[in-house]
């Protein structure tokens, strides 16, 4: 797949550009959206899966929900998520394979 380069970004763009890479730069957040990749999960699940404090977690979530990275819906008390754009799940893996290689 080849993609012509734009000599000049609108500002909007910049900006969600730089936002998304600044979620991928963090870990933690790595962790969660790689988690994420197969079904939705609850807080608690991502928390006990990936070693992690629920609070470290809901952060981190709340962090990735507001760039629109991740979704939730409410079943009773509980939160369950998943990735909210294929995009950067597919930058995501390949960024993995990358460092892989």
């Amino acid at each position: 797949m080849e993609h012509v380069c734009e000599k000049n970004l609108d500002e909007e763009t910049l900006f969600v550009v730089a936002q998304t890479f600044k979620a991928l730069s963090d870990p933690t957040r790595i962790r969660i959206l790689n988690y994420l990749c197969g079904k939705e999960k609850s807080v608690n699940e991502i928390a006990d899966s990936l070693d992690l404090s629920q609070s470290a977690v809901s952060h981190q979530l709340r962090f990735l929900k507001n760039l629109r990275l991740v979704k939730f819906r409410r079943e009773g008390t509980t939160m369950y998520y998943r990735h909210d754009d294929e995009h950067v799940i597919h930058l995501l893996h390949q960024a993995i394979d990358h460092a892989q290689h």
